[in-house]
């Protein structure tokens, strides 16, 4: 199951996931983690058996464009489908929105799945937190 929440509502467990995968496991310094757009972000949370295992962020930069983030799964729980459906909610949450473009910081090691998911990378690569990232950037018809 998965739940949109506000930061308010979503700050314990979004921070617990997002603490294990990128301070523990990653390294990403903990100062950089909380940002000034998790107040202002919709989360998505996805829960087995009550209890969080993946988190995104979609954060509605307007006139229809987005960016998602802070996307994490629990190591026990990658590669069962668990992110494509954390990511598929923000992209169908961020059309209700009537958002049609939505952008992407990627880790390199990440840009396989969101191609999966029809996003394309563009520009160059870069560091962010020591981590090598690309943008990438999904265009949604206005026709669907």
């Amino acid at each position: 199951m998965i739940l949109m929440k506000s930061w308010a509502k979503a700050a314990p467990e979004a921070y617990s996931i997002r603490s294990l995968v990128f301070i523990e496991e990653q390294g990403v310094p903990q100062e950089m983690e909380i940002d000034e757009w998790d107040s202002l972000a919709h989360h998505a949370l996805a829960y087995e058996h009550g209890c969080c295992i993946a988190t995104g962020r979609l954060v509605d930069l307007q006139n229809g464009l987005a960016q998602i983030g802070r996307m994490a799964v629990l190591a026990q729980f990658r590669k069962q489908n668990i992110g494509s459906k954390v990511l598929t909610t923000l992209i169908e949450y961020g059309k209700s929105l009537e958002i049609y473009k939505f952008i992407l910081h990627s880790q390199l090691s990440a840009i396989p799945f969101y191609e999966k998911q029809g996003f394309i990378a563009e520009g160059p690569i870069y560091d962010e937190a020591g981590i090598a990232h690309r943008n990438m950037i999904l265009h949604i018809s206005t026709t669907d």
